[in-house]
């Protein structure tokens, strides 16, 4: 019988770490506002520069959607400011995006915004 009892207790413990553990990992996440107080706008792509991101860290892009959206893209569409098919497109003025890991890539598809700077590349470790 106390070989099951400490089971449990083992059991439990285990539990309750991972949940610590994840808690940490979840609370560590940052949120950063694209192109500070300027918000997202032309000229922004050198915004990352300095800056660490994390998988889970968030992105706020505001901006005015009557003349900007968001687009996640690849880096093949990132360097030719193109949309591919299906690609995700924000329009809200207020989007929150979180970074995955590894490269994230966006863009303004309105003609000639991305061209004129409006995109963004990060590395997320």
């Amino acid at each position: 019988m106390s070989q099951g009892r400490g089971s449990a207790v083992f059991a439990t413990t285990m539990v309750l770490c991972l949940v610590v553990l994840f808690h940490f990992e979840v609370a560590e996440a940052a949120t950063y506002v694209v192109g500070g107080g300027g918000g997202w706008t032309f000229n922004v792509d050198s915004w990352p520069n300095g800056k660490r991101f994390k998988a889970g860290d968030t992105l706020v892009f505001n901006y005015n959607s009557a003349i900007h959206n968001v687009v996640a893209v690849d880096k093949g569409s990132y360097q030719g400011c193109t949309t591919p098919r299906r690609a995700k497109v924000y329009k809200t003025g207020k989007d929150q995006i979180k970074l995955v890991k590894g490269q994230n890539f966006f863009i303004c598809n309105f003609a000639g915004h991305c061209q004129s700077g409006m995109k963004i590349a990060i590395n997320a470790v």
